[in-house]
């Protein structure tokens, strides 16, 4: 049995489209406040962990429940494995090596493979879910994090995200 006749046309549609826009949405934000992976390559990462998923429901399609679930996990390992790499790519040092930019955007990347993996399984309520936790932490965790580092000084003397100088 191959993919089509498993889950016809406009599920397979509804799913990469549901992908592409989770990952849109995210990297939308990610584009509005001017970071390296926006709307794009969020987007792209997204509709790509979901046609690994569908192609991994592919080629299991008409085996065991066993197999089905032990071809999807290594593919969903793949693909995270895979996107930390991605992820690693936007995350930078200055230029004396004290502080790191984006961290954010490397797990925005990330999380924006996990859902699109939910999508490809069409897991769609918790893929709804996900989209907007992430959405609201990143609209609403920067001017939080500014809010509490007025609020308590002291947070700001060692930020998270400082890397000691190197020595």
């Amino acid at each position: 049995m191959d993919l089509i006749h498993l889950l016809g046309w406009q599920e397979i549609a509804l799913r990469l489209g549901s992908a592409t826009l989770t990952g849109a949405v995210l990297g939308l934000n990610r584009e509005l406040k001017g970071k390296p992976a926006g709307l794009r390559t969020n987007a792209l990462v997204s509709l790509g962990s979901a046609l690994l998923i569908l192609a991994s429901l592919g080629v299991a399609a008409g085996e065991d429940a066993a197999l089905r679930a032990n071809v999807l996990s290594r593919a969903m390992q793949g693909i995270i494995t895979g996107v930390g790499f991605l992820g690693a790519g936007v995350i930078l040092r200055d230029k004396d090596g004290t502080q790191v930019h984006g961290l954010t955007t490397a797990a925005t990347i990330w999380l924006t493979a996990t859902l699109g993996v939910l999508c490809g399984a069409g897991m769609w309520p918790v893929a709804l879910l996900g989209v907007g936790l992430v959405f609201a932490i990143l609209v609403l965790g920067g001017p939080l994090e500014k809010f509490l580092h007025r609020k308590f000084p002291k947070l700001s003397e060692h930020h998270p995200d400082d890397v000691p100088p190197r020595t």
